[in-house]
């Protein structure tokens, strides 16, 4: 698997009022289920507020658009779908998108991005702490590995685990942490 071949599905549901704890214990057990399919990466869930009903955002992601497939025609996710369905105002709403992340796109479609300066502070805010943190971390394993120590090398590496933690570890829940400032007009 190469990162160009991870897709992220966004599956986006407005709830019903007075819904929204029956909608919360389906996500939990939809999610467990998701997880134990092949090629899945991970999901984050945005919650929001649309037109005075509660929004709930999932982002999936897969290893590849055959394993997304694969899940979306489950017998499962079917059977979970028709279950949820009186819940949801607007019923199932998915967007597939062969990018690899949505940090700054998980708001309804009719929503603009936030700004690109806001953009941008949260990713400074995300890879300054890293950008300082990180080499220093990698430091012992130069010193016992000097030709991991050199300057391509040890650039690789540090980029590299810098990269992998702003995607997949601080970036999603940064974005969540932040998603009133973000959207806000």
């Amino acid at each position: 698997m190469t990162p160009d071949d991870v897709v992220t599905l966004l599956i986006r549901h407005r709830i019903k009022q007075g819904q929204e704890q029956q909608y919360e214990a389906w996500l939990r057990r939809i999610i467990a289920i998701a997880k134990g399919y092949p090629g899945h990466l991970g999901i984050d869930v945005v919650r929001d507020r649309k037109d005075g009903l509660h929004l709930f955002t999932s982002i999936l992601r897969f290893a590849s658009t055959a394993q997304l497939q694969a899940w979306l025609d489950s017998a499962e996710r079917r059977q979970l779908v028709e279950e949820v369905s009186p819940l949801l105002a607007d019923g199932d709403q998915l967007e597939i998108n062969p990018e690899r992340e949505f940090w700054f796109t998980p708001a309804p479609a009719d929503m603009p991005q936030p700004p690109r300066w806001k953009q941008a502070c949260v990713t400074f805010l995300v890879i300054l702490p890293l950008a300082l943190l990180v080499p220093l971390l990698w430091q012992p394993l130069f010193r016992l590995w000097p030709w991991l120590g050199g300057y391509v090398p040890s650039n690789v590496v540090i980029t590299l685990s810098i990269v992998m933690l702003v995607v997949y570890l601080f970036m999603p829940p940064v974005t969540r942490f932040f998603a009133g400032w973000l959207n806000q007009r």
